[in-house]
């Protein structure tokens, strides 16, 4: 029962997120657009080219999640194909161990980083976010990009943070659907 609520929450979750964010490459499109458009007007704008990359991360990050729950995301197909559904699973175990040990590690990079960009410069992130919500800690100097245009840069990196918690959640789902299927039960 437990396997079934995970799936269904990561799941719900995923789609719901994935589904919106799918849209996003109409807002990198425009950025893109305007960027062309004003620089045949004499005006380049400052900030299309980092509001696009930032677009791409929010796109790729927010809609990986989705990407793998719908089974849409690269494979090598030669041998995989041929496989039972049990051999199938039994690989995807395998890879979905690997990929939740390399998630958790840029996860913890992530958090580190988004906490750097708000002024903690110590060695516990967790704690510096928890003193944020109790008030125990402020937020220091912010980081801004290197460039001409400066824009912050904790939003972008929070927004990351999310993303790879949500492709941790979905790669819990898709453990939990593996083991249903090692089973021979439906997920």
């Amino acid at each position: 029962m437990n396997f079934l609520r995970t799936i269904s929450f990561a799941d719900a979750i995923n789609h719901r997120v994935g589904r919106v964010v799918m849209y996003g490459i109409f807002v990198m499109m425009a950025v893109l657009m305007w960027s062309t458009i004003s620089k045949f007007g004499d005006q380049p704008s400052l900030w299309t080219l980092e509001v696009a990359q930032f677009a791409m991360i929010a796109y790729f990050f927010l809609g990986g999640p989705y990407a793998v729950q719908m089974g849409s995301h690269v494979r090598m197909d030669l041998f995989y194909e041929n496989w039972s559904a049990k051999r199938k699973a039994a690989v995807d175990m395998v890879t979905v161990l690997c990929l939740l040990t390399y998630l958790a590690v840029m996860l913890w990079g992530g958090i580190s980083s988004t906490a750097y960009s708000l002024g903690y410069f110590g060695s516990d992130p967790f704690s510096f976010f928890a003193g944020l919500f109790t008030g125990s800690e402020d937020i220091g100097t912010l980081e801004r990009s290197r460039t001409i245009w400066r824009p912050y840069l904790w939003p972008i990196k929070a927004v990351m943070c999310a993303g790879l918690l949500l492709m941790l959640l979905q790669a819990l789902s898709e453990l939990a659907k593996d083991i249903l299927v090692l089973r021979g039960e439906e997920a």
